[in-house]
């Protein structure tokens, strides 16, 4: 790498009696840095799904259209957590990560103050599909940081903890799309609608990330022996079965990344395709629940708002209390507690589904009540939920797995190969297929597509479980050697 995103050197171990605490306290700022960090990039990772609705209403796009050009973020993201994922291996994360994020909310904010950058298909494409890349500069480097400053026994932990970032900074969108239909009713005096605030949705995230790109470079930090530290397997006393000190603490070519810790990695081959479908569940929900709830169970912008806020908020507990089940109930199997994840999501998915939207004639002794005053809105409300609790965990755990199955400095690129696998078959159908099929078939045929989705999720978690039980024993073929 070139200039500020080269890799911090290594210098002079500090004297032995500064080790400690200064382990401890550096620990806490870089956690900050990637948490806080992390959770800037949700500001503007999905937001415009919130802006969808009210480019409907305002009779900009159809649903098929939204689906064409929201599969910008998917492909592009997909490609860029992959080929993002080996520059940041060799790269600076006190750098790499805020840059991306600076990058990411300026294009949010193009979009929402600037009315070409949503004037037709080709643009809003070029702009989803640019903010998408730039937003594959934000996983890579936290995944980089966390192998290099947390031990194996302790990661699981840290894992899960850090992956509530995600929710962090996903309530984000819904909370200054609530705090936009405010200002609205407070210069306009009347309730605002999705087509009054599809704009803010775009930009108000978009000033928020770039904002919070500041901090996050000054507290992030490169790797301990980069601030006079030992390794954290030597300060920790913690180390791999398959430690060795010319893998983990000594940069790797590029074909050694790619061809012996990545391509060859059978196991992590079969975590990367079952992402195809938990992201197919997750984005599924989470980009069309704004539009499906609007438009086949009744729920004005408010609603539409908390749920989507709601959803990501369950996720932390979820992911949680998925950690916790895999690290001490199931020890450290993976792939035993994402299946039985995929299938309570999968249950879930059905329910919402199945829920009966308010009926016409009661629709009147309704209208004037708070979503959670209605009992149809507020069983969707409990199943979004209940979705939002369970699928994170399964996130979380393909992540988690990916980067206990290369070396540290080629965890990021392990993580972003699953994660291209994800967005680039998960999210693109989860924008495209989902969009295509309620647009042509109705909302049963995007359901029909995210429950499939669910079943081939729940199977290939199956074949995951087996797969690490067959391997446990044998973790050097793990890094195809």
């Amino acid at each position: 790498m070139f200039g500020p995103f080269k890799p911090a050197p290594h210098i002079a171990e500090l004297p032995a009696e500064k080790i400690d605490s200064t382990y401890r306290r550096l620990r806490w700022q870089v956690f900050a840095g990637i948490f806080f960090g992390y959770a800037a990039y949700y500001f503007v990772r999905a937001n415009f799904d919130l802006a969808q609705k009210g480019l409907i209403e305002a009779g900009l796009y159809n649903k098929a259209e939204l689906g064409i050009i929201g599969t910008g973020a998917g492909l592009a993201y997909g490609l860029s957590k992959f080929v993002m994922a080996g520059i940041s291996d060799r790269s600076n994360p006190k750098v790499f990560l805020p840059f991306g994020l600076l990058l990411s909310g300026l294009c949010m904010t193009m979009m929402g103050l600037m009315p070409w950058a949503t004037s037709g298909i080709a643009v809003m494409f070029i702009m989803i599909f640019l903010n998408g890349w730039f937003q594959g500069m934000g996983w890579p480097p936290c995944g980089r940081t966390m192998v290099h400053w947390w031990s194996k026994s302790e990661r699981g932990t840290i894992v899960s903890i850090w992956n509530c970032a995600h929710n962090v900074g996903g309530m984000v969108p819904g909370a200054m799309v609530l705090l936009a239909s405010a200002i609205y009713f407070s210069n306009h005096g009347v309730q605002a609608t999705a087509k009054d605030v599809w704009q803010q949705a775009l930009y108000y995230p978009g000033i928020a990330a770039m904002i919070a790109a500041i901090p996050v470079y000054f507290v992030m930090k490169d790797t301990p022996q980069s601030c006079g530290l030992p390794a954290i397997e030597k300060w920790r006393n913690d180390y791999p079965d398959d430690y060795n000190e010319k893998t983990y603490e000594h940069d790797l070519s590029t074909k050694e990344i790619f061809v012996t810790y990545v391509l060859k990695n059978k196991l992590l081959w079969y975590i990367a395709i079952a992402n195809v479908f938990v992201y197919l569940i997750r984005y599924g929900v989470l980009k069309w629940s704004p539009v499906y709830l609007g438009e086949v169970k009744h729920f004005n912008i408010k609603g539409t708002a908390w749920a989507y806020t709601i959803y990501e908020l369950a996720a932390i507990p979820g992911t949680l209390l998925c950690g916790w089940v895999s690290d001490k109930v199931f020890k450290g199997k993976r792939g035993l507690t994402g299946f039985i994840f995929m299938i309570l999501t999968t249950i879930a998915v059905v329910a919402l589904w199945k829920n009966p939207a308010t009926p016409e004639a009661e629709l009147a002794q309704y209208a004037n009540h708070a979503w959670y005053e209605n009992p149809y809105q507020l069983t969707d409300f409990i199943l979004m939920t209940t979705i939002g609790f369970l699928i994170y965990g399964p996130v979380m755990l393909i992540g988690l797995h990916a980067l206990e199955l290369a070396p540290k400095k080629a965890a990021g690129t392990s993580a972003g190969f699953t994660g291209l696998f994800g967005y680039l078959g998960g999210t693109v159908s989860a924008s495209a297929v989902v969009g295509w099929a309620a647009e042509y078939y109705g909302w049963d045929g995007g359901f029909y597509v995210m429950i499939a989705g669910g079943v081939l999720a729940v199977l290939l978690m199956l074949i995951v479980m087996l797969e690490e039980g067959k391997h446990k024993a044998k973790l050097a073929d793990h890094y195809g050697k």
